[in-house]
């Protein structure tokens, strides 16, 4: 399957030019020109690795960087037109895989994001992958497959099913779900717990019937893996 890479400038001129570069290499691209969109796309498309332009506006870089931390281990690869080291270390505290500064090759480029999925591939290969009946969840890369076909989860998607996974064969109240994904232990609508479990088993089709509804109490996921 392809990777997804994340470009997000607010210069739609590199967007494109790097976006038509991507894709040429068989990449699936997704663009964004500010921090926001990104956080929009996380929620609807599974990222396997970002490219944020440090000076954007409404939310910079490393703000997104920040937020994507929340929510993601993928990599994330910053650029930016200021070349001094103590910028590069600040990105790189912040959560940053690495830092590119403008202007950029565009082979460099490329080869650095491949060494990125390279390296996110070698730890698959050391057992990032948990696996239960026919689905398989790809830890590092924030995604799961049923039967070898991606099922294209949203990021909140993910993590309920993580958190089932983590606590297999366990039921698990509506309030212990939200507490876990949304990181808010007062608990908010919980009835948003109730589309994301429905949606979540449309998406995992055939095993969907692996999330059993305990009724008055919450869901549990059930089977051996």
């Amino acid at each position: 399957m392809p990777y997804r890479v994340l470009i997000a400038d607010d210069d739609k001129e590199i967007v494109e030019i790097i976006s038509d570069a991507l894709t040429d290499e068989g990449f699936f691209v997704s663009r964004a020109y500010n921090g926001s969109q990104v956080l929009d796309l996380m929620q609807s498309e599974k990222i396997d690795i970002f490219v944020l332009d440090i000076m954007m506006p409404e939310m910079d870089g490393l703000e997104t960087l920040n937020q994507i931390r929340k929510d993601s281990d993928a990599p994330v690869l910053i650029l930016s037109a200021k070349s001094r080291d103590i910028d590069k270390v600040i990105a790189l505290k912040m959560g940053a895989d690495d830092y590119v500064a403008k202007p950029f090759s565009m082979d460099e480029l490329i080869a650095r994001i491949n060494a990125h999925l390279r390296r996110e591939q070698k730890r698959e290969r050391k057992g990032d992958v948990l696996h239960l009946g026919n689905i398989e969840l790809y830890q590092s890369k924030w995604w799961a497959a049923v039967n070898g076909v991606p099922a294209d989860l949203s990021t909140k998607e993910f993590q309920i099913l993580s958190y089932f996974f983590a606590n297999k064969n366990r039921v698990l109240t509506r309030e212990q779900i939200y507490s876990a994904v949304w990181n808010d232990r007062y608990g908010g609508d919980l009835n948003t717990i109730t589309v994301h479990i429905k949606n979540l088993r449309s998406k995992l089709g055939s095993e969907g019937h692996r999330i059993k509804t305990i009724w008055g109490i919450g869901y549990k996921l059930e089977g051996d893996g």
